[in-house]
């Protein structure tokens, strides 16, 4: 099978041997993988790891079950799939030592895996292997972070990453009032496409979180998905309304202003650490889409051999959506 490792920091295709699936493991046919921003820093080695190493990168893929291991009872040969992010996650609290995908074992860009059929659940046939394969971190981060959000609550996000974009369609789908913030008159436009109210331009306006209030007419936003980490947190306590909720997602801007203790204590902000989510968080996302279908925006798909230029085209933040490596 064809498989990608790193490289002195770049990505390099060998053919390896296929797995053999062993007791309760399924052999998966790999059908799409999906890209988030931890992708491109395991690539350089800086996501929680110890250096690039040479694992297969990609947390987050679709595929069908192809041949199954002694005492599988899950699924079935032809079967279609997607991982969970944190494959050892069942429900309930997370574990305290978790290993994920691509910085602690191989991850999806392969064209076969074999995994635990406990780290597994069933795509449903609304969706695509490729809008599928964008469902395990993004979908199911954006899906955590709102938790309790209903309608009236308004609803901050931040940029047009992946999580952000999949928080602004759940959160307009669960009635509440949607506020984001990203850097184009393009983006702005496609942001309201997907229902977003209010759009602000944190590039013409740096002091967005006043900004918020005003267009909240004081209120604040209730719950806010923090996906820039020190770039964006001193912002959005200002953002934040009266007992708010920041879910903390990620760190995409590396670096800030100070956070001023009075904007903490005004915010009386309640501070959340998204671990992305379980697999019965999966299986909860994948049930309330069945009802209330939310299509996954992609922005391309790339064939197993351009996986390279999937990769720059990720780096270079020009994408709208996912972006998406097809193996067949």
């Amino acid at each position: 099978m064809r498989v990608y490792r790193p490289q002195s920091g770049r990505l390099v295709q060998h053919e390896e041997p296929v797995p053999e699936p062993q007791r309760g493991e399924v052999l998966v046919r790999v059908r799409a993988v999906s890209l988030n921003y931890r992708d491109l820093l395991i690539l350089g080695g800086d996501h929680f790891a110890g250096g690039a190493g040479a694992l297969v990168p990609a947390s987050d893929a679709a595929g069908e079950v192809v041949a199954v291991g002694d005492g599988v009872t899950r699924f079935a040969v032809g079967d279609r799939v997607i991982n969970t992010f944190h494959p050892d996650w069942i429900a309930g609290r997370m574990p305290d030592t978790v290993v994920g995908y691509g910085n602690g074992q191989d991850g999806w860009l392969a064209e076969y895996r074999a995994v635990g059929e406990h780290a597994l659940v069933a795509l449903p046939d609304s969706l695509s292997f490729e809008q599928g394969a964008t469902v395990p971190c993004a979908a199911v981060t954006a899906w955590t972070s709102l938790d309790r959000v209903g309608p009236g609550d308004v609803v901050l996000t931040l940029g047009t990453g992946g999580v952000s974009l999949f928080a602004v369609q759940l959160a307009k789908a669960r009635g509440a009032r949607v506020v984001a913030t990203t850097s184009s008159a393009g983006k702005a436009a496609k942001l309201t496409g997907l229902g977003a109210d209010t759009v602000i331009d944190y590039v013409a306006t740096p002091e967005w979180g006043k900004a918020v209030l005003d267009a909240t007419g004081g209120r604040g936003a209730d719950r806010i998905v923090e996906v820039g980490g020190p770039g964006t947190f001193a912002q959005s306590l200002i953002a934040a309304g009266t007992h708010a909720e920041i879910a903390v997602v990620g760190f995409v801007g590396r670096s800030g202003p100070p956070i001023d203790f009075m904007d903490l204590f005004r915010s009386g902000a309640t501070v959340r650490k998204i671990w992305v989510g379980s697999r019965e968080d999966t299986e909860d996302l994948l049930r309330w889409l069945a009802v209330w279908p939310v299509e996954p925006v992609i922005d391309s798909v790339h064939s197993f051999e351009d996986a390279g230029e999937a990769f720059r085209r990720f780096a270079g933040r020009e994408n709208f959506g996912k972006v998406v490596i097809a193996t067949a």
